[in-house]
């Protein structure tokens, strides 16, 4: 409560202890200078903390794929799948292994345990699988790659009220432009894979008198990038390379097929129709009723999307209006407008928050201790942000939830040391000497009440899998709010409790409204709270037997599903 004047001795009757709390309390510097070193390195580390959807994570997944042109499902799993199974079944750590077969293609997925070396994991696997030797002849190379997580900034959806073929110039147009701005990456939906179609009359396979496997043969080996040795020494020498692999329709027509049996030169286009066109089987995007293609922005784990997302606008802002009316180009799923919500939530819950705790501790404490109270929480805040950077964290949906969980957690140590320094104050001890004794009388209390939230929330670091690295920030976030509440509530606050009590108090006068209030705050706590707290006391079977209860209430409304749950 807000004292009268009190009355204490101006004098101090023992020597201070000078321990760190103790130093922090009588040195007139050292409160404001760490205070200052948290403000900063709390906006350092804002500045620097990157800003995302969701906490980074390494997937445990390593994937196989093999492409066989041509090749049924059936055949693809006997002739590749089945080999490289019987092979990779050796590595180590491998929690478990998925494969899929289907027509012309092959992919395996590896599942390793957590904390598995992925690098080495990588190495193993591309070792083993280039240890089977009985693939077929005609199969691609195997791509042997770890899985990585590019995270959607946003969607973006170009149509046109054309063909599809229109589309396809403006959208690589378009993804050079974002990637030379600065987006990490940008993928492709609904632009269908194109190929170069080759078709042999079949009069002309008689008329040459070869099959279409050796006409293939042909194309295959007088298509190709060869390297031919070097020409000159020393600084001179010079590399040579023969550029004869075919990029287009035109390319491919102009090759040179040799008749074996007559040693005649033909031009491909004079036996065989070629065109490019669409690989069968592909996905295709329609955005009312008119042809579509996806353009999904993504940012690496080094990329912050509020970043990405400020480059999208930009670059949006700057094409839009160059469209042709035929065109259109609308924005969907824009995943960095969730982040900007969330930490507008969080500032305005903080602001809220603040001004209520103001009000509160203003009404309960005297003015200036309720002042330094209430700084601590912009303090903790920035700290929190400080030790959130240096352990590695990030700002995302799961720690900004975590953060406005954390916001209550933040100002009750002040509270409870501001209280008691100022109690002790009141009734006449010296001002360095309560501000002293408030903070080393809660140091036990705050502190095992500050394990004690810890434990609650450690266990969500034991989880493992995706769930649990998503979930892991919750923890961390908790465990650096405590850690930056317990400085500023030691070292930092009894300093400035310390000055505050040297300056007079204004004399709270009879009759006034904070008189009133104190009054009847007093006969509340005297005459209604007293006396429950010493029953509940006597009567401990009792008071045990109610809070079970209440336990028990609890647990039936969630088994008997009278409170609903869903994950998200």
């Amino acid at each position: 409560m807000s004292p009268a004047t009190p009355s204490h001795k101006t004098t101090d009757p023992g020597n201070h202890r000078t321990d760190l709390i103790g130093r922090f309390a009588q040195h007139k510097v050292a409160a404001n200078l760490l205070m200052m070193i948290m403000l900063l390195a709390g906006a350092v580390s804002l500045m620097k903390l990157n800003t995302q959807f969701l906490p980074n994570f390494e997937p445990d997944f390593i994937t196989v794929r093999v492409v066989w042109p041509g090749a049924p499902a059936e055949d693809v799993s006997k002739s590749i799948v089945t080999p490289l199974e019987q092979e990779l079944r050796n590595l180590d750590h491998v929690k478990e292994m998925r494969s899929t077969s289907s027509r012309s293609s092959a992919v395996i997925v590896l599942e390793y345990y957590e904390g598995t070396n992925m690098g080495l994991a990588l190495d193993q696997v591309k070792e083993f699988v280039d240890s089977v030797r009985n693939l077929p002849s005609d199969s691609e190379r195997p791509v042997i790659s770890k899985v990585s997580l590019n995270e959607e900034v946003a969607t973006l959806i170009l149509s046109t009220e054309g063909s599809l073929d229109e589309l396809r110039p403006l959208a690589f147009q378009f993804e050079r432009a974002l990637l030379d701005r600065g987006v990490a990456k940008v993928k492709f939906t609904g632009l269908p894979e194109q190929e170069i179609a080759i078709q042999v009359h079949t009069d002309k396979i008689n008329d040459l008198k070869m099959s279409l496997p050796q006409i293939g043969q042909q194309v295959r080996n007088s298509s190709q990038d060869i390297p031919a040795g070097t020409s000159g020494k020393s600084e001179v020498a010079k590399e040579l390379r023969s550029t004869e692999q075919r990029r287009d329709e035109d390319g491919f027509k102009e090759l040179a097929i040799i008749n074996k049996s007559t040693g005649t030169r033909l031009r491909l286009d004079d036996i065989a129709d070629v065109e490019r066109r669409h690989k069968d089987n592909q996905v295709e995007v329609f955005y009312k009723d008119r042809p579509a293609v996806l353009m999904s922005v993504l940012r690496t784990q080094s990329t912050d999307t509020l970043v990405a997302a400020e480059i999208l606008r930009t670059w949006l802002d700057d094409t839009l209006s160059t469209l042709p009316p035929s065109i259109s180009l609308d924005t969907y799923d824009e995943r960095y407008e969730l982040i900007e919500d969330r930490i507008n939530l969080l500032i305005r819950n903080g602001i809220s928050g603040l001004i209520l705790v103001i009000a509160i501790l203003f009404i309960f404490l005297n003015g200036r201790v309720a002042f330094w109270v209430a700084v601590g929480i912009p303090i903790s805040f920035m700290g929190t942000l400080a030790v959130l950077y240096m352990v590695g964290g990030s700002i995302n949906m799961v720690s900004l939830f975590a953060l406005i969980m954390a916001l209550g957690i933040i100002v009750d140590d002040a509270i409870v040391v501001g209280e008691d320094a100022l109690t002790h104050y009141a009734k006449g001890e010296n001002p360095l000497r309560a501000a002293e004794g408030g903070a080393r009388r809660m140091f036990v209390p705050v502190m095992s009440s500050s394990l004690t939230t810890i434990s609650a929330f450690l266990p969500l670091m034991l989880i493992s899998g995706i769930i649990g690295n998503i979930l892991f920030d919750i923890p961390l976030v908790i465990i650096c709010v405590i850690i930056a509440s317990l400085i500023e509530s030691f070292l930092i606050l009894p300093g400035h409790l310390h000055h505050s009590f040297q300056k007079k108090f204004k004399v709270v006068e009879p009759g006034s409204y904070r008189d009133k209030l104190d009054k009847g705050f007093n006969h509340f706590r005297d005459n209604i709270f007293r006396p429950m707290a010493e029953k509940s006391i006597r009567n401990r079977g009792a008071t045990l037997m109610l809070a079970l209860c209440i336990l028990v209430v609890s647990v039936s409304l969630i088994t008997t599903g009278r409170i609903k749950s869903d994950f998200f």
